[in-house]
């Protein structure tokens, strides 16, 4: 059952310790199948140098096991909560690559600070607030995904693909689990950079007028950065 999608996640998975984001069992990565609704994703505590393809954990939209021989990664209600709350959504990736996740440990969103950062984020990489006590002795995952998407607010999820929850580390997402691995990697660099601006002593944003720029000509109908899709039937 969904073997394309199986494979795409498993090889999503296997790219987050290939970039240096994971280490051990510290993340997970899932995807959505956009006919069935059904979600693949890694399962709980299983080594990345053990783990196969057919390791993969098939679910429903509300986390019923459809397919698989092991436990889902514990944050699976996590990323169910994103998809049932976002449809434009098809991958999600999870780390707690150093960088980003010293900025959730430090209780702070990331400034964009340049281009760089206007380029994949249109605004700051924005930090949550604690999670209480009772949030998290009590579903703790699904808190995490309630305080993620209080924290993204009406924002579009595509346009800010990232959210640093405090005291833990990054959840990021995309379009599909290859595009939510290059959010993660992205974020990453990003989290770099700004650690070392912030050290050099800049505190102030790029301008406005610059980040729409670098932003909007990579991002929506007005972009013009790369190449042209061709439709099909072009030469």
């Amino acid at each position: 059952m969904l073997e394309r999608l199986k494979q795409s996640v498993f090889k999503a998975n296997l790219d987050l310790v290939k970039e240096g984001l994971v280490i051990h069992t510290w993340g997970n990565a899932s995807g959505r199948d956009k006919k069935t609704g059904y979600i693949v994703i890694k399962p709980s505590g299983v080594s990345y140098k053990k783990m196969k393809e057919d390791d993969m954990v098939v679910l429903d939209p509300d986390g019923k096991v459809i397919e698989g021989k092991y436990k889902p990664s514990t944050d699976a209600p996590t990323h169910l909560l994103f998809y049932k709350t976002w449809n434009s959504i098809g991958g999600i990736v999870h780390t707690h690559s150093t960088y980003a996740t010293s900025w959730a440990q430090a209780g702070k969103s990331i400034p964009p600070f340049g281009t760089t950062h206007a380029d994949h984020y249109y605004g700051a990489v924005p930090c949550s607030r604690k999670l209480t006590q009772k949030e998290v002795e009590k579903n703790y995952e699904i808190n995490t995904g309630k305080v993620i998407l209080e924290t993204m607010k009406k924002n579009d999820p595509l346009a800010v693909p990232s959210v640093l929850v405090n005291n833990h580390g990054p959840f990021c997402w995309g379009t599909d689990t290859e595009d939510a691995v290059y959010n993660a990697v992205a974020l990453e660099e990003i989290a770099r950079m700004a650690f070392y601006t912030v050290l050099l002593g800049k505190k102030e944003p790029v301008d406005k007028y610059l980040l729409d720029k670098h932003f909007k000509r990579k991002h929506g109908t007005d972009a013009y950065y790369g190449q042209k899709k061709q439709n099909k039937g072009d030469a």
